[in-house]
Order: structure tokens, then C-alpha cells, then sequence
């Protein structure tokens, strides 16, 4: 790091990408850890009618979208661990906690603190 480059270029990890990309990287992570999980919990509701209220025909597209939204924050969260450099074992953890309903966004909120206080964002 030299004293031209501009501040928003600056990070407090060496090997770590700009600023700017970690702001834009947790962004995205920040919103899909939301979406993963309002719908996981929509998809607990789901079995819940389906398995112990024992309704006929629950709403079966439930597990299909949060499926896909799972799929889509697994890639903004490993593209946001590689922006700031997370060990492995973290990366799984945090990638494993959107598979439990309100974890993800406890651990959201938990990590988007650390790394708000780590990168200055």
C-alpha cells in the first residue's frame, strides 16, 4: 500500500480487494442472507402444514424458490469471503447458516459488524 493510492482502495487486510468491492460484496451478501432466510422460514411453515396440520395440498413451490435463493447467497457469500480473505472454516460456517431458520441473519448481522469495524465501511 503506497501513499498515492486513494483511500477507498485502502484495506486493513493485506491481500484483501478494495474498499469499494467489499462495500458492493457485502451489499449483496447483507440482502441475500435476508432473503434465505424469510424464506426458509416460509419453507418451516410449509412443513408445518404440510406434516403436522396435515392440510392436502400445501404450497409445494415454497422449497423450490428458496432453494434457488440459497443457491444465490452461497455465491455472495463465498465471493464476500474471498473479498476479505476468510479462513475456510469460516466460510463454511457462515455458507452452513442460512440452512437454519434466523441463524443467517443472526450471523449476518454479527459479521457485517465485525467487518463494518474491520474495513471502515
Amino acid at each position: 500500500m503506497t501513499a498515492a493510492e486513494p483511500p477507498e482502495a485502502r484495506t486493513a487486510v493485506p491481500g484483501a480487494a478494495p474498499v469499494d468491492k467489499i462495500r458492493t460484496a457485502l451489499l449483496g451478501y447483507r440482502v441475500m442472507a435476508w432473503a434465505t432466510g424469510v424464506w426458509l422460514i416460509a419453507l418451516c411453515y410449509e412443513m408445518v402444514v404440510k406434516y403436522i396440520v396435515q392440510v392436502d395440498n400445501p404450497p409445494s413451490w415454497i422449497g423450490v424458490v428458496h432453494g434457488w435463493v440459497y443457491f444465490v447467497y452461497l455465491l455472495f457469500t463465498a465471493n464476500l469471503a474471498v473479498k476479505v480473505r476468510w479462513p475456510i472454516g469460516k466460510t463454511i460456517g457462515v455458507l452452513l447458516a442460512g440452512t437454519i431458520p434466523l441463524l443467517g441473519i443472526i450471523v449476518e448481522h454479527f459479521q457485517t459488524k465485525k467487518l463494518k469495524a474491520q474495513f471502515q465501511l
